[in-house]
């Protein structure tokens, strides 16, 4: 029987669902390869887990949905959905150690939000100029 297991991260207002199961090491987001996804600066950003752990994904494919939030988000999400995928598939401590060494974010979900905008101001926090004629 195929193992099959299912993450998810956040960043924002970006959600990113994770499915690793057994294939050959392809790792596809939004059904576009990594190889060929967005720039190389946000590359580079979702194969960050990829480098901690060069063999982590030797027979296993990822396919990565992701929505909401803007490009870099995104990305943090992805990677995110990635390196729990491959924390929860080899079930090595080492790995999710190397992980949480190197940056928390790799497993836990960054909680910052966008603050609500308030009455009086084109912001959270700025104000309108005041005019006094």
């Amino acid at each position: 029987m195929a193992k099959i297991v299912n993450t998810s991260g956040k960043r924002k207002t970006a959600v990113a669902r994770a499915t690793l199961k057994t294939g050959n090491g392809r790792v596809r987001i939004n059904s576009v390869p990594l190889e060929v996804y967005g720039t190389e600066l946000v590359r580079m950003k979702i194969a960050e887990p990829l480098l901690l752990v060069p063999n982590a994904l030797d027979g296993v494919d990822a396919a990565i949905n992701v929505s909401g939030g803007g490009v870099m988000g995104q990305a943090e999400a992805v990677r995110t959905a990635l390196a729990r995928g491959i924390v929860e598939w080899h079930n090595d401590p080492l790995i999710k150690d190397a992980f949480l060494a190197y940056d928390r974010t790799l497993l836990v979900n960054d909680s910052r939000q966008k603050e609500p905008k308030k009455p009086h101001g084109p912001g959270a926090r700025a104000r309108f100029q005041k005019s006094y004629r």
